[in-house]
C-alpha cells in the first residue's frame, strides 16, 4: 500500500525526534529528507531503505517542489512507505500540508507526525518563549513571505507584549530593525540563535535596533532564529541585557 509519513525532524538534536517518528523511520521504504533534517537520523532507518536528499538550501540551489511531489509519487507506489523527514515540524513555515494533499489527490494514504519547532529550542539557551512576568503569548512570523517581502504581522505583532519569533528573517536584519525604531521600540531586547540544540550552535542577545550589527560582527548566517521581546533578558532578572554565548 502507498504511504506518505510527513515527519518533524525536530530542531537538529537527533534524539529530539517522538518516539513514534523513531519507530516509523525503523519500517520506512524510502525517505527523502531536508536540507535541516539531522543526517543522523537516517542511520535509524533499515539497510534496504532508500535515502533521497531533496534539500532546499536558502539563497542556493534547491530541489523544486514539484519535482518533491512527483518523487513522493513515484517512491510511494514503487516502494510502498515513504517518509518525508522535515527539519522542525512540518506544518510551521514548511510544505508539508501541501504535500499532504498532492498524495491525497494521487490516492496515497497519509501520516502526520508533529516535530518539535526550532522555536522550543530557544529555551536551551535560557529563553523561555512566554513568560507571566512579561510575555502572553507568541507571535511566529516568517521572515520572508513568498513574493519576497517582510511580513506586515510584524508591526501588528509589535502593539503587543507578545514575544515575537522570526523565521527565515535574517537577510531582513535591517528591515526588522528600522520598523521597530520607527515604533520607538529599538531598546526591546533581541536573541539571534544559530543551529539551536546542535552542539556547534551559536547565540548572541542584544537590543532589535542593534541586529544588523549583532549578526555580522558575530558572524551569524542562516539557519538562524530572531527572537525579540523581554523574555530574552528574563534569564538576567531584568529587562537589559546583552552578551554572546
Amino acid at each position: 500500500m502507498p504511504e506518505l509519513y510527513i515527519m518533524g525532524a525536530g530542531p537538529g538534536d537527533p534524539e529530539l525526534i517522538t518516539v513514534k517518528a523513531y519507530k516509523v523511520l525503523q519500517r520506512a521504504d524510502v525517505v527523502l529528507f531536508d536540507n535541516l533534517a539531522n543526517k543522523e537520523l537516517l542511520d535509524i532507518t533499515k539497510p534496504a531503505c532508500e535515502h533521497i536528499y531533496v534539500g532546499k538550501r536558502p539563497y542556493d540551489a534547491f530541489t523544486s517542489q514539484e519535482a518533491i511531489h512527483e518523487l513522493i509519487r513515484e517512491k510511494a507506489f514503487s516502494k510502498g512507505m515513504v517518509v518525508r523527514l522535515k527539519g522542525g515540524d512540518p506544518y510551521i513555515f514548511g510544505r508539508g500540508f501541501e504535500e499532504v494533499l498532492f498524495a491525497r489527490e494521487h490516492g496515497i494514504r497519509t501520516h502526520y507526525i508533529p516535530g518539535i519547532t526550532s522555536m522550543q529550542a530557544s529555551g536551551l539557551h535560557d529563553i523561555p518563549l512566554t513568560h507571566r512576568a512579561v510575555s502572553e503569548g507568541i507571535w511566529a512570523i516568517t521572515g520572508t513571505k513568498k513574493d519576497g517581502s517582510l511580513s506586515d504581522d510584524l508591526r501588528l505583532a509589535m502593539q503587543s507584549n507578545a514575544t515575537v519569533v522570526i523565521y527565515m528573517g535574517m537577510k531582513k536584519a535591517a528591515e526588522i530593525a528600522a520598523t521597530y525604531m520607527h515604533e520607538g521600540k529599538g531598546d526591546v531586547p533581541v536573541a539571534v540563535i544559530q543551529h539551536a540544540s546542535l552542539p556547534h550552535q551559536r547565540s548572541v542577545t542584544g537590543q532589535v535596533k542593534d541586529l544588523p550589527e549583532l549578526i555580522s560582527s558575530n558572524h551569524l548566517t542562516h539557519p538562524a532564529l530572531i527572537i525579540i521581546g523581554w523574555v530574552v533578558s528574563v534569564q538576567q532578572g531584568s529587562h537589559q541585557g546583552s552578551g554572546t554565548h
